[in-house]
């Protein structure tokens, strides 16, 4: 088992992490401030962890990624994430996102696809003590049974924008989501402003692993 050492050399790393993140564009110290507590090297298999600071993507098995740094940081900084929001995550993974969503104050309900990964992720998320509500089933169905959300993020590409997930979002509310093909996306951010209604910003330039599911990638 890997044991859990947050070092002062790991701390030195993520807080050059922090910097490179400012530098790269974003904005948001709430989302700074918990990318540098929350030790991503706990996240990662013990061959890789001495990667564990760089900006970039890092497989976690099952065909799966732990995201790039900067897109985590992009992707929470779109959220808009408030304190006792209810967040709907899409792609548990290996559990890093969503501990961020968490230490940011959030509600997490999150789901995963892949059953080893979901059991492996729920058994080390328990170890962490950190407490969120965890799935296993299709994303891109959502969650109805825990709907409205305040805010929805999904953390793997989609070839279309779920209408399960808009129709689970509150009025105000906040999806995120990769949207385009299976190597290139563009970042999607839907604002509920009506029951019927939204509104769409995109953001180019971002390569997730495919959504799989009904409405993702088959």
């Amino acid at each position: 088992m890997l044991k859990l050492e947050d070092t002062y050399l790991h701390k030195g790393k993520r807080k050059a992490l922090v910097a490179e993140l400012r530098k790269k564009g974003i904005k948001s110290e709430r989302v700074l401030h918990a990318i540098n507590t929350l030790p991503r090297h706990f996240f990662f298999d013990s061959a890789l962890i001495s990667h564990a600071y760089e900006d970039k993507a890092f497989p976690i098995g099952e065909g799966q990624t732990i995201s790039q740094p900067y897109t985590v940081a992009f992707q929470t900084e779109l959220l808009e994430v408030k304190p006792d929001d209810k967040v709907l995550e899409i792609g548990t993974g290996s559990g890093y996102q969503a501990s961020i969503l968490h230490l940011l104050g959030a509600q997490v309900y999150t789901i995963e696809y892949q059953k080893k990964l979901f059991e492996a992720t729920q058994k080390f998320l328990k170890r962490l003590g950190i407490e969120m509500h965890l799935f296993y089933g299709d994303g891109t169905a959502g969650l109805p049974a825990s709907a409205p959300y305040d805010k929805i993020l999904v953390t793997a590409g989609a070839p279309i924008v779920p209408e399960a997930l808009v129709q689970q979002l509150k009025v105000g509310g906040i999806l995120v989501i990769p949207v385009g093909d299976r190597s290139l996306q563009t970042m999607v951010k839907i604002v509920k402003t009506g029951p019927n209604k939204i509104e769409r910003e995109e953001f180019a330039g971002f390569a997730f692993v495919p959504l799989l599911g009904k409405d993702g990638w088959r």
